[in-house]
């Protein structure tokens, strides 16, 4: 492995746990973030000069939180008068072998914590979710843009905002209890949902998906749903990710190369993980009459784990449980899939009739969602011609390289 290949695997798994575990010791998530990117510049720096460490995490671990005391002795030096610095800086010195103690520990927790400090309530919704997916997920800007369908500035504003509010309220790093914890779960649970789907299908960069991001999501999921098994969207939330996450091992070649639902291989599904979502989200149905936005997905999932093909996959239901998402959670993405659902199930030309109703949505203008799914409802229906023009103009708008391929093979080819 080259030393740039070994600093992007390891930055990938290692910045949200080292991001956790120095928000900890200083209470200060843009000063945490702010440090773990510093080492990881050192990195690029050394490695490829000096040889990639036997303990990757340790060096960065270890180079970050040396950072964080010379900013804190540099600070104190500045200005004396904040006793708290002081404080800080002596309980850092103090926590430095119990930080890099904790390289083998089990730091799920800290994560969950970081999520949580991240969501508190002194924020607007939409800057805890960017800063969350920021530090937890390791996003760029970029991909939180995509993800909110807003402005790479937007995004960019909103996590620095975000940052200077917890350091000024003084926010605890915790995971709360009782009704603080209820009021803040939803916006944890979008962080997590988010994080998981950028990792179902990446946003940008050369692989289709990035099963690492999605495994992060899973493991604090299911953590969740230990802390809150009565919560519904909860476990509803799960029993989505392990339903999607069943079809990784079919969802590319030996290539990388994508391989879309219809064509996939079910018998390399993995049908522990469908048996487990099967089972989850017949509890979750058990704690609510009324279905929440992540239980319906969830029903969506499950109708696709229980066709044994493409062929058998029950469209008319998921066309419904759509319709009833659109109620629960209106927005522009749930409305493209259900374009996708309702040509599925009542014929191309119904499906492109809700596309078009989106047509001038702004939010979907600088995503290739829409002219994806046009392109293919347009071929269904036989005009070939509009359905190439809108492959280029989705392959135009996607950041994945593999996504871009796929969409220009099929406006090249005959057979779109």
């Amino acid at each position: 492995m080259t030393a740039a290949a070994a600093i992007e695997a390891v930055w990938r798994i290692e910045q949200p746990k080292l991001a956790a575990r120095l928000t900890r010791t200083l209470r200060d998530v843009g000063l945490a973030e702010e440090v773990v990117q510093d080492a990881f510049v050192l990195a690029l720096e050394r490695w490829p000069r000096d040889g990639i460490p036997h303990n990757p995490a340790a060096w960065l671990t270890r180079v970050a939180t040396n950072r964080a005391l010379d900013r804190l002795r540099r600070t104190v030096l500045i200005d004396g008068k904040h006793r708290q610095l002081y404080v800080d800086l002596a309980e850092l010195e103090r926590a430095m072998p119990d930080i890099e103690a904790a390289l083998d520990e089990d730091i799920d927790d800290d994560l969950l914590r970081l999520i949580f400090t991240s969501c508190h309530p002194v924020l607007p919704a939409e800057q805890r979710a960017a800063l969350a997916l920021r530090m937890l997920g390791g996003l760029s800007t970029p991909e939180i843009a995509r993800a909110f369908l807003v402005p790479e500035a937007t995004v960019a504003q909103r996590i620095v905002r975000a940052k200077r509010a917890l350091r000024d309220a003084g926010i605890a790093f915790e995971t709360p209890r009782g009704q603080e914890r209820r009021e803040r779960l939803g916006a944890v649970l979008e962080v997590i949902y988010l994080i998981f789907n950028e990792g179902y299908v990446a946003s940008s960069g050369p692989d289709w998906l990035r099963a690492d991001l999605s495994g992060e999501a899973l493991r604090l999921g299911r953590l969740l749903a230990t802390l809150m098994p009565e919560q519904p969207e909860v476990i509803g939330l799960l029993s989505l990710m392990e339903l999607s996450a069943s079809r990784f091992g079919a969802r590319t070649d030996g290539a990388g190369n994508p391989i879309l639902l219809p064509d996939q291989d079910r018998s390399r599904w993995d049908w522990s993980l469908i048996r487990r979502g099967l089972d989850g989200l017949k509890r979750a149905m058990t704690l609510t009459p009324t279905p929440g936005p992540y239980q319906l997905q969830a029903m969506i999932a499950a109708c696709h784990a229980r066709a044994m093909s493409a062929a058998d996959t029950d469209w008319i239901a998921i066309a419904a449980y759509y319709q009833a998402l659109a109620l629960a959670a209106p927005s522009p993405i749930v409305e493209v899939n259900r374009a996708v659902a309702a040509g599925m199930a009542f014929g191309p030309a119904q499906g492109l009739a809700i596309a078009d109703a989106l047509r001038d949505e702004p939010r979907l203008k600088d995503t290739h969602l829409l002219p994806t799914v046009r392109g293919d409802l347009l071929a269904k229906l036989g005009r070939m011609e509009e359905a190439r023009a809108e492959f280029r103009r989705a392959a135009d708008l996607t950041g994945n390289e593999r996504e871009r391929a796929l969409l220009m093979a099929r406006a090249a080819g005959g057979d779109v």
